[in-house]
């Protein structure tokens, strides 16, 4: 009986120790699960608060672009009218030159408004 005692025992033994490695084993692979899966979570967590980020440097943008564009419009009224404006005073002059029997030279007006009259654009 002494020795089946013993046998038993290395098999008790044998056992625990088995027992233990599995244990080992399955806490480590748990650990790094927990671990991929705390990372997923944050990294969840994260993207909106990036999204909202790169959101707001949008709308940002947009407004500034949309207001430099308004700027831009305003600015190009105003030079729209002063050509027409110029346009106006110099067709007045020229009638009046052209009613004195004064022709203007040809260096006397751009090429591009010589284009401009002659193909209208």
């Amino acid at each position: 009986m002494n020795i089946l005692t013993g046998i038993v025992g290395a098999f008790g033994t044998v056992g625990i120790i088995l027992g233990a490695l599995f244990a080992a084993r399955a806490t480590k692979s748990a650990a790094v699960a927990t671990a991929q899966a705390t990372q997923a979570a944050a990294h969840a967590a994260a993207e909106p608060a990036a999204r909202q980020a790169s959101l707001a440097i949008l709308e940002a943008s947009v407004r500034r672009v949309d207001e430099e564009n308004k700027q831009i419009r305003t600015e190009l009224v105003g030079v729209r009218a002063l050509v027409r404006a110029y346009s106006w005073t110099v067709d007045r002059l020229i009638r009046r030159m052209q009613t004195s029997g004064i022709e203007p030279a040809t260096d006397d007006i751009h090429e591009l408004v010589r284009e401009h009259i002659r193909t209208g654009a």
